[in-house]
């Protein structure tokens, strides 16, 4: 369980998160949703650690991770998949799988299972980052995410800009790790990719968890869309 209570975090000595308290569970799909501006990619930086909080606590499994330096944070089971995906474009398909893979030290298992989730990668291996489609190269940031065996999966708008057949495939590897016990925090601003699978949804605004309400009593139509997302 990742338990995050009172955080507090900014830039610059200007505050952006205010008290923000999130739980995300095993086996459950949280999302995050709010206008733009509203704090949640700031939430998903102070999580992994790149930004430090200046209070607040947050433990995964009753270990705390605030503190840790950011380079730590994924060896303790927490990945994430950064909005813009952020690869090292100038490295092949393999080479950015084998640095998601030395971050736990993890092996050929592991490797050979992301691989089968995305196939498309396999055929792929000696080929630049750079030079992948959009969707491939998201495929490669969740995959490099995926080689951590994570606890929890952090993902930042992971549907951005993405073709259909591509969304189809996120939402399916969500599932999939949903159904294995992997906890994943979703922040996503399409609803209908958002209620296909949550489990609950935490509405931001201003820098604070405004709402969490479950996801199956929403429904496309809920006021909580339009006065939090403003759709």
């Amino acid at each position: 369980m990742l338990v995050i209570e009172g955080l507090t975090a900014g830039y610059g000595g200007a505050p952006v998160l205010h008290g923000v308290g999130l739980h995300a569970a095993p086996g459950k799909v949280t999302c995050v949703m709010g206008r733009n501006g509203a704090g949640k990619t700031t939430l998903m930086r102070a999580i992994m650690g790149q930004l430090r909080a200046s209070s607040g606590t947050i433990h995964l499994d009753g270990e705390a991770l605030h503190g840790l330096p950011a380079h730590e944070v994924p060896r303790h089971g927490v990945a994430l998949v950064p909005q813009g995906r952020r690869l090292f474009g100038p490295l092949t398909v393999a080479e950015n799988i084998e640095i998601g893979l030395m971050t736990r030290r993890k092996g050929r298992a592991v490797r050979e299972h992301v691989l089968d989730l995305f196939p498309r990668l396999r055929e792929r291996l000696d080929q630049q980052a750079r030079t992948l489609s959009g969707g491939e190269q998201q495929m490669l940031a969740l995959a490099r995410a995926l080689c951590l065996e994570p606890k929890v999966l952090l993902l930042d708008e992971p549907t951005e800009g993405l073709q259909p057949s591509m969304i189809r495939l996120i939402r399916d590897t969500v599932l999939k790790l949903k159904a294995t016990g992997v906890a994943v925090v979703l922040v996503e601003q399409r609803v209908e990719a958002v209620l296909e699978v949550a489990d609950s949804v935490a509405f931001m605004a201003q820098g604070r968890v405004a709402e969490v309400l479950p996801a199956h009593g929403l429904t496309p139509q809920s006021p909580q869309f339009a006065t939090w997302v403003g759709v």
